[in-house]
């Protein structure tokens, strides 16, 4: 009701725990971090001390507040509480999308994909689950539901399909938008039945390795592309004759990292997986402020989805026709103070863009 009301892109902070290989007994190594507000956790402060020429410290400090903000505590279950009735609404026909944000090694991949046991499960596989059980419990009002689901990688502008048998950037894949039922898709890639959760986390798994085959040949390439996981629903009523259609879009951006902290101006092909990272992200940031000034009543004005496949593919999930919730990861090193600071520059932007009201897809049987 809440996103309902603001008509905005909501945002989630998340500050990850420090991991084994990084303790170390020297205390310079965390950032600074508070969390002040013990209420409702929506704040979080950094401050870093420094020393001038005359030897005399300076402390400089900065605050940020969020729709919620998660300590490195926090667990996976904690962080999907607030993201399920959300994921849920895509069974009441509302196209919802949910995208990780952040540095490399800041945690995004672990809080959408999750580790290997059911504490850790990510956030993917958590709300496929929760849509195969409210599709459940809807049955007995009259619901039948089918679902489908495909995911893609964009790498350097290039579409890969995740799930697909084919060679990586060899096919060529189009992203068409149908205007009439606001529905997006992708020429050429598998879309798969899905029937069950544990399918779902088996598509993942296969996903996962057909994205780390890639990196292999392009060091680490998993956290240099962006992959978008997409759930289909369609479902109909045979009691009121409605029928519905939603989608969840579920995405793990790529490392956010400047061109000079990702030691790319050296290495050819790592300078140029940099640049089109930097461009898509920023061609994102471009279309949240574009949004933004048409949410204030420029009623006229161009957003520029073309100018990354990332944000012509999530055109409809942006759109103002959708419930968006970005979860900006955040690394607890001192060292990544600088990156974790763009990173939440951006995200207070996304915060504070109001991109209008999400509307539901349905419709009635007899209506077209």
């Amino acid at each position: 009701m809440v996103q309902e009301l603001k008509g905005n892109i909501r945002v989630f902070c998340r500050v990850r725990p420090v991991l084994p290989s990084e303790v170390s007994s020297d205390e310079n190594l965390w950032a600074e971090i508070e969390y002040p507000d013990n209420l409702d956790h929506k704040e979080i402060v950094l401050s870093s001390a420094s020393e001038n020429a005359m030897g005399i410290e300076r402390k400089d400090e900065w605050q940020f507040s969020f729709d919620r903000v998660f300590e490195p505590n926090s667990t996976q279950a904690e962080v999907f509480e607030e993201i399920s009735q959300l994921a849920q609404s895509c069974t009441d026909g509302y196209n919802v999308c949910v995208f990780a944000y952040g540095q490399t090694g800041s945690g995004k991949s672990f809080t959408m994909e999750g580790g290997s046991t059911e504490v850790t499960t990510g956030m993917i596989p958590r709300a496929v689950e929760q849509v195969f059980q409210v599709a459940e419990e809807l049955k007995s009002k009259g619901w039948e539901y089918r679902m489908e689901g495909q995911m893609l990688e964009i790498y350097n502008e290039t579409i890969n399909d995740l799930l697909g048998k084919g060679e990586f950037d060899k096919k060529k894949h189009d992203i068409k938008h149908d205007l009439k039922t606001g529905r997006t898709t992708v020429t050429d890639v598998a879309v798969v039945p899905l029937n069950s959760p544990s399918q779902v986390r088996s598509l993942l798994a296969f996903a996962q390795s057909r994205r780390t085959v890639a990196a292999t040949l392009m060091n680490e390439r998993s956290s240099r592309s962006h992959s978008v996981f997409t759930l289909r629903i369609y479902g109909e009523n045979k009691l009121t004759g409605e029928s519905c259609d939603g989608s969840l879009n579920l995405v793990d951006l790529a490392g956010s990292e400047r061109l000079e902290k990702s030691g790319a101006g050296n290495d050819k092909d790592r300078l140029r997986e940099t640049q089109n990272i930097n461009k898509s992200l920023s061609a994102l940031g471009d279309v949240i402020a574009a949004l933004g000034e048409k949410g204030e009543g420029k009623g006229d004005k161009h957003i520029p989805y073309r100018n990354s496949k990332l944000t012509y593919l999530l055109q409809n999930s942006l759109s103002g026709n959708s419930k968006t919730l970005m979860v900006l990861n955040l690394s607890p090193l001192a060292s990544h103070l600088n990156e974790s600071l763009c990173s939440l520059r951006f995200a207070t932007k996304v915060n504070n863009t109001t991109i209008g009201t999400a509307k539901k897809q349905n419709r009635l049987a007899n209506s077209s």
